[in-house]
Parts: structure tokens; sequence; C-alpha cells
């Protein structure tokens, strides 16, 4: 790779910031552009990407793009799919990616991965089948109907997300129904909670952890095993109620799990991005595994997406372009993820670990220290919800809060009037993007203030706290419906997104040292009791 050169002295930052009036156009005169919409829509793999209400123009657009290429993000997107070592600060690859391309002839991170990832996720899947099928049985010989998954991070946020948004569209095998729940807080009252109507001799926990050593997942599972033995488990047979998780099966061995229960991913597997491993376990036992191959499959188009699209219908480029730009030249110091299918009421919160986590860096990868905006703070939950709560300080407050809207084209809950529902939820997206773009001056409120009846002195005095300013940076990211196929799709475009904002940022994307920090200090506290 060339050598670094910090972003704000690349040419392209130095003309972004200097464009005349670039950053004061407002979205009423953009969006007067009837053809805008059309230009500035891409769609691949069943998403299609509207970005026409981000306050960009053309020559905005032209030195963003001018940006990427001097960030060499194509070039760094090659390295990683190479294998090398790109996790610098750990000397890892970070290869998410081959997770889902095992299938693919002459992959780029070799055939030995490809036929390790192959092995594993057969295991996955069979093992997935036999607890569906009522074949996996407990201590009295009746079938396992609940799985509990123990674990934390990324090895609770992407299975239980997925799980919620899937779960309903799948039917149980042969009749077979088995619940799974979701553990990750280590504080006593999470885990009695799921488990106080469960029954042990029918229930099985999937242990995720790493190394085998994170002390809330090993605190869970002490818990866990404690509950099967006084719910009457033989000491000989908790076994059969164990499964686990981990890239560290030796350690895992010595906690009492057996090798065909044992499922096992690689250390170039953050746990952020590992929901295409065996960490999707239990994801794949609620949906079954043609759902979770379905899920990998519409992660591995949204990759040929990414690598093969030019840059200005590059949709996970484009996505970060508008971040990088709204973040570093337009000031925002947030981004708010709103989805509007009731079904990814966990989105947020997965991307929130996935970008945050990954991007939340002060120093570059030569080591020198960051001087502008990286991440910006992500939050968010159900649009809806969020348009009876916050959306106020959006439209009237004085922070800049760009957003992501997501929707879906089509809705099959089968309920009678469920096209109704969609049909008003639907309406509110697309009402939101353009209040927020538009605004209302203060001349047009005191007109409609006018027209209501309001005598003059009462519409002028009302109408500065009726207008809106307007000008709020969004995208809109429709599915063409919510599947396996298409969600997969959908986390792979933010992983992607996240990707390239770390490569123009100059940031590693891929290590937490500040969460291990956290870990440290409370061991020290522990042996210091």
């Amino acid at each position: 790779m060339p050598t670094f050169i910090p972003p704000q002295q690349r040419k392209a930052w130095t003309v972004l910031a200097a464009l005349p009036g670039a950053q004061s156009h407002h979205l009423r005169d953009l969006l007067g552009d009837k053809d805008r919409q059309a230009r500035m829509q891409i769609s691949a793999v069943g998403i299609t990407l509207d970005y026409s209400h981000q306050r960009v123009n053309k020559d905005v657009m032209a030195q963003l793009l001018a940006l990427a290429d001097e960030s060499h993000v194509k070039e760094q997107a090659l390295a990683m799919l190479h294998g090398e070592a790109i996790n610098q600060t750990e000397n890892r690859s970070v290869l998410h990616v081959a997770l889902r391309g095992s299938h693919v002839p002459n992959p780029p991170w070799g055939e030995a991965i490809s036929s390790q990832v192959a092995a594993e996720l057969l295991r996955v899947c069979l093992f997935a089948e036999k607890v569906r099928s009522g074949a996996l049985l407990g201590f009295k010989q009746t079938p396992i109907t609940d799985v509990v998954n123990l674990g934390i991070g990324g090895s609770d946020l992407g299975p239980r997300m997925t799980t919620g948004a899937l779960v309903n569209q799948t039917q149980p095998l042969d009749g077979h129904p088995v619940k799974v729940h979701y553990v990750s807080n280590v504080d006593a009252w999470s885990l009695f909670t799921t488990l106080q109507n469960l029954d042990p001799s029918r229930t099985a926990f999937v242990v995720q952890s790493k190394t085998f050593t994170t002390q809330e997942t090993m605190t869970l599972l002490a818990s866990a095993k404690r509950w099967l033995l006084d719910g009457g488990c033989p000491d000989a047979q908790l076994h059969q109620h164990l499964v686990a998780v981990t890239a560290s099966p030796a350690i895992a061995a010595t906690h009492g799990f057996k090798p065909d229960h044992m499922f096992e991913f690689w250390d170039w597997v953050g746990g952020r991005y590992s929901i295409w491993s065996a960490i999707g376990l239990p994801l794949a036992i609620a949906i079954g595994s043609f759902g979770f191959q379905e899920l990998l499959a519409g992660a591995r188009a949204m990759d040929e997406h990414f690598l093969n699209a030019p840059p200005d219908k590059n949709m996970p480029l484009v996505m970060a372009l508008m971040d990088v730009w709204n973040t570093n030249f337009l000031g925002a110091s947030t981004h708010l993820i709103a989805p509007y299918a009731a079904a990814l009421n966990k989105f947020a919160s997965f991307l929130q670990q996935m970008e945050m986590e990954s991007n939340g860096k002060c120093t570059h990868i030569d080591g020198s220290k960051v001087a502008i905006k990286t991440a910006p703070l992500v939050w968010g939950s159900l649009g809806i919800d969020g348009q009876h709560a916050y959306f106020q300080l959006i439209h009237q407050g004085t922070h800049l809060v760009p957003i992501d809207f997501i929707g879906s084209r089509e809705e099959h809950t089968p309920l009678p009037l469920a096209a109704e529902h969609h049909r008003v939820v639907m309406l509110n997206m697309q009402a939101q993007a353009q209040a927020l773009a538009m605004g209302r001056t203060e001349d047009e409120t005191l007109k409609v203030l006018l027209q209501s009846g309001l005598s003059s002195e009462e519409a002028h005095r009302l109408a500065p706290h009726r207008s809106y300013p307007g000008n709020i940076p969004s995208s809109t990211v429709w599915m063409d419906a919510l599947t396996p196929r298409t969600l997969g799709a959908l986390i792979a475009l933010y992983e992607h997104k996240v990707f390239c904002q770390a490569a123009i940022w100059g940031i590693h994307a891929y290590d937490q040292w500040g969460v291990e920090l956290g870990k440290t200090i409370a061991k020290e506290i522990e042996t210091r009791q």
C-alpha cells in the first residue's frame, strides 16, 4: 500500500472543504431537480438505496468519489479478501466474507479456508435440523423444545436480531416447535426470567465464547449448569444439554462439552461480523438450515456487488461517502437508524455495535493521532415509535441528525388487514423523509395558520414555534421484501459501508482495545477483593 496520508491532507478532502456554498445547499432547492431521485438510486440484491435526500450535489459527489479513490478503498478491500493481516494491531486476517463464500471457485483467501468453512457450515446445518426434528434428546430422553443462547456482544446481537427478524417466516419441522431464547446480561434477573417457565429436561444451552474465558458468559454457564442439576439432570448427562461455539475447543472441553456438541470458528472472525459462522447456530435452529444458507447467499451477493460495481453505483461505498460528508463536512456527530419494519426492532442495536466498536478510534493506522471525527454516535429504534418520541428533536432541535430510513416494499404478515397496516407504515416513512428534508418556512407556516382561521396577531405569534428548518439529510434503504436473503444482503451492505469509512478515515476497523481495557480492569479489581 502507498505511504499513509491523513485524510484531511488528501487533495479531494481539501477541495471538499473549500467548495463554495456546498455545505449551505438546502434540500428544498436540491429536490427541485425532477431527475434527482432517479439519478440517485442504486439497486442490487433485492435492495434499493435512495440517497436523493442527502445534502450533496454533483460537485460534492465528484469529489467524494475522488476521495475514495485517493484513499485506496478498493485496494484495501482486495487486501482483506486475500487474507492479508489488515487487523494489524492483532496481526490477524479479517475474513468474514469467506464465511459466506466457501463455494466460490478459486477463492482469494485460499481453498484451505473454504474447506474448513464448508465443513463447519455442514455440521451447523445438520445439528440445527437435528434439534428442529426433535432428535436431540434431554436427560429424560424427551426432545429438546427450548434453546437458550448464552453470549454477549457479537455472540448475542447478531443471532438475536436475525432470529427476531426471521423466525416467523418458517414452520416447525414435522410439527416440532423449538423456541430460541437469548441471554446476554450477566444480571441474574435476565437469566431467571428466561428460565422460570422452561423445563430443564427439554432445554439446551448454546454457549458462545471465542476464548471460553469471557467472565459474563462463564458466569451464565455456571448458573445454567446449576439450574439443570437442580432440575434433576444427572451430572453425567449435563453434556446432552450443553453446546459450545468457540475458537477455543480445547478450553471448552474442560468445561464438559463433548466434541459432537462443539462448533468452531476462527480468530479471523470478529465477534460483530460472526453471524455467518457457527455463531449463527441458534438462528439456524430458529429458521432452519435452508433459511440460514439463504442469509449467507444474500450476503455473498452483496459482496459481489461491492467488489464489482463501479464507484458511483456501489451501494456500500456511496453510503459510506454520505456518512463521511455528514460527519466531517456538515458537522453531524450522530446517526439515526430508523427501521419501518417491526421485525427489525433490534437492527439499530446490532448496527450500533458494528459501527461504533469498529470505527470508534482516535488513532490512525500509522499510530498518529486522528485530527478529524471518526464514527458518529449510532442509535435508533423503530421509526414509527420514534416519530412520537425523539423525532421532535430532529425536526426542531439544535442537533443535525442524519437518518437511514429502512423499509420493506412487501408485507406478508398473516393478518386480514395487514396490507392496510403496511400502507400506513410506508406512508409515514416517506412523509418523515420529506418533512425533514423540506421543512416549512415561517412564511409558509403563517399562511397555513391564517387559512385555518386564526387572527393575524395569533398567527404571527405562533408561526415561529410551528415552523421547521428542514434540511435534515437522510437515505432510504428499501428491501423488496424482508427475507433471509435480503436481510443477509442488508447486513453485508452495512458491513462494507463500515469498512469503506475506516479505509477513508485511515483507522483500524477490526480491533476493539477499548472493550479489552474494561475486561482487564475488572479482573484486576476481582483479584484485590
